[in-house]
């Protein structure tokens, strides 16, 4: 099929200085948006149906996968859910489709079972712009 993309070179990094680290051991990424809906319903707009406009947006990023010991990328999410900073992350592939934005980590939950491998699972909570890469880079080109 033209066009389609594959969900295993999706990937989420974290941005050290001037480049991104992937987070090693990925499993699933998923990139949630939303936007608020604002009843403007009034007596003038009809009476039996609602009316609305768009609110503010907001997204976040939920990963998991497989504890890779010494991963730095893991390592900077570490430091970052420990002191409470942000973080510049990216989710996306090598071919340029993807996005970017600053995150708080809201959910960082190590698991180790008895039968399987010691895993990890992150929510990373967006402040502000979401920007798509590929917008980024053909204004940068400009």
């Amino acid at each position: 099929m033209a066009g389609a993309k594959r969900g295993l070179n999706v990937l989420i990094s974290i941005k050290k200085g001037s480049e991104y680290k992937v987070v090693g051991g990925q499993r699933g990424a998923t990139l949630n948006r939303g936007s608020e809906t604002l009843d403007v319903s009034n007596k003038a707009t009809g009476g039996a149906w609602k009316e609305f406009i768009t609110g503010a947006k907001e997204w976040s990023i939920d990963g998991d996968g497989i504890l890779i010991d010494g991963d730095e990328a893991f390592g900077m999410l570490e430091e970052a859910f420990l002191s409470g900073e942000y973080v510049d992350v990216k989710i996306g592939d090598d071919a340029g489709w993807g996005f970017e934005g600053k995150a708080i980590i809201t959910d960082f939950p190590v698991e180790a079972p008895y039968d399987d491998a010691l895993s990890y699972s992150m929510t990373l909570q967006g402040t502000g712009a979401l920007n798509k890469i590929s917008a980024l880079l053909s204004a940068k080109s400009k």
